[in-house]
């Protein structure tokens, strides 16, 4: 009995403790300058990618939310004036500041008539139509630089992310190495805490670049849907005008 239990004894005493796992941050606290650095960039870029992503998100719901509600006033309504007080109501519309722009010209071309009614007709007409129409494709234009803005920043982030992120990693797998050499020692012990802070660079990488290439085409989607609208609402609101103002 007493040699069993001195056996048992013995045979715990030489055994060697099991190491426990590091944590992340206790991986990364003995990382590279370099590491870091990488890290710390792709932390920024993640940052101001989560705060583009909420600001479009907004401004594309506002403006699908504004540009429904003055298309029911528009097909509702029978005076472009009573419109035109409507769509000040709807800035953040893109439909309602194509409107806008549309109607300046033709008050503009209104005006013009009043003064010399009678003489060219034909070239008047001609004019006038194509005047309306450059006001409207400018509009449309200026809109959709304004919804397509900030929409390249993540599409940059999305596609070279994980590249930071490897660059990083080849960093930390290249110091591995050296260490490996400098110690003139062998095993994973020697590098698998460089590895290890490696691939978690890596890692972030992806973790950058994944919500922000999503988010790009999500709302590239919706900044389509927007155009294709902008567009239907000019074709509409040309005819309007040619059956009234230019017959």
């Amino acid at each position: 009995m007493f040699e069993t239990v001195w056996v048992h004894l013995v045979t715990a005493q030489a055994e060697p403790a099991v190491a426990q796992p590091k944590g992340v941050l206790e991986i990364l606290s003995e990382a590279s300058g370099m590491v870091l650095a990488v890290l710390a960039l792709l932390m920024v870029l993640s940052v101001a990618s989560w705060f583009i992503i909420g600001f479009k998100w907004f401004h594309l719901q506002r403006a699908r939310a504004e540009s429904a509600k003055f298309i029911e006033i528009f097909w509702q309504s029978k005076q472009l004036d009573t419109i035109y007080q409507a769509a000040e109501q709807y800035p953040r519309s893109p439909i309602s500041q194509v409107f806008r722009a549309g109607y300046v010209e033709l008050s503009k071309l209104k005006s013009s008539a009043e003064e010399d009614a009678q003489s060219s007709s034909m070239r008047k007409h001609l004019s006038g139509i194509e005047n309306v129409e450059r006001a409207l494709r400018r509009a449309m234009t200026s809109e959709m630089t304004h919804l397509e803005s900030k929409l390249a920043f993540l599409a940059t982030v999305g596609s070279n992310a994980p590249f930071i992120g490897l660059f990083g990693t080849v960093w930390g797998i290249m110091n591995a190495f050296v260490n490996l050499q400098a110690q003139k020692a062998t095993g994973i012990d020697v590098v698998a805490g460089p590895i290890a802070e490696a691939l978690i660079v890596t890692a972030f990488g992806l973790f950058c670049a994944i919500p922000a290439g999503v988010a790009y085409n999500w709302f590239l989607s919706k900044v389509k849907v927007l155009d294709a609208e902008m567009e239907n609402f000019s074709n509409d609101f040309l005819n309007i005008i040619k059956r009234h103002f230019f017959k």
